[in-house]
């Protein structure tokens, strides 16, 4: 088996050395050029990490084992990977030919500014959750932050700081799909959220039912309320009871555009993305990756066969 290896920042020899002490496994470090090259790749990160590749990662179709080492590990907790321990043991058995692999879903951004001096990506894929707004400027304080601080409960630690001086947006919403609310689709925001999984920013679970394989983005936006009842009820974002708050409003869709008065910065996988406005979709079955076998359904299990 040949096995290429991403390392993330932060990412400990001693972590690596894990998975490669065990026989059998011929290792390369960095993306392999084609899919032949490789029969798996393991990207030692977090989020961010994992967002730098994505694109790459879909071309390769290639089975992906993420490793849970860094500051924010979302996404591999979406898949139950919470520990380097769930990831050895996935590994391991995916080496021995008892292992699962899921196909999911990915989100894409698409940069409608037609700025030609604009130095984002036309368009961009992401895996966990990508936000305009409160928590776009959040993402954006919490990574000034010390590594070691962001593991740590950046995201809530920055949103103080960030609250005192943000101001709530007026946002557009067009959607030609039937049962999008027709009060989201323009209204003045704290902040809108485009979730392929559950939890961002560490764990705070925007989007509770969101599900990585169900072709739908689900969106959570929160209209304009005083900035002490916010912080008030920002800790039932991370238990997921705030949809039952009237501000809150929660659907699904395939493809939503978003403008704004102003252009507002877009942040996805706690990584900067572009500027408003942008249009929003989701991409169907378009990553392979190596989860426990818990985690596997019987769809998932005939993928990996």
């Amino acid at each position: 088996m040949r096995a290429a290896v991403i390392s993330g920042p932060g990412t400990s020899p001693q972590a690596i050395e894990r998975f490669q002490s065990q026989p059998g496994i011929t290792w390369s470090n960095g993306l392999p050029a084609v899919s032949s090259d490789a029969d798996a790749i393991l990207i030692f990160g977090g989020d961010g990490t994992i967002h730098r590749h994505l694109a790459q990662l879909v071309k390769l179709q290639l089975p992906v084992l993420v490793v849970p080492c860094g500051s924010g590990n979302d996404f591999a907790r979406a898949l139950n990977l919470r520990s380097i321990h769930d990831a050895v043991r996935a590994w391991k058995n995916f080496q021995s030919g008892r292992g699962s692999v899921r196909v999911i879903d990915l989100g894409i951004i698409r940069d409608l500014t037609n700025d030609p001096g604009n130095a984002c990506d036309v368009s961009r894929y992401f895996c966990c959750v990508a936000c305009v707004g409160l928590d776009a400027a959040v993402a954006g304080r919490a990574n000034r932050l010390p590594r070691w601080l962001r593991a740590h409960g950046g995201y809530a630690l920055s949103l103080p700081s960030v609250l005192c001086s943000f101001k709530s947006f007026a946002a557009k919403f067009t959607n030609s799909e039937v049962g999008v609310s027709s009060d989201v689709t323009r209204t003045q925001l704290m902040l809108a959220a485009f979730a392929n999984t559950p939890a961002y920013g560490h764990g705070a679970k925007i989007a509770p039912r969101a599900e990585l394989d169900d072709g739908k983005l689900d969106v959570c936006t929160v209209r304009a309320m005083g900035k002490m009842h916010l912080l008030s009820v920002f800790p039932s974002v991370y238990l997921g009871r705030h949809l039952s708050l009237p501000q809150v409003k929660y659907f699904q869709t395939e493809n939503l555009r978003m403008e704004t008065e102003i252009p507002m910065d877009v942040y996805a996988d706690g990584e900067y993305v572009c500027q408003t406005p942008i249009e929003i979709s989701v991409a169907r079955n378009s990553l392979r990756v190596i989860v426990p076998r818990l985690n596997c359904r019987v769809s998932d299990r005939e993928a990996s066969a």
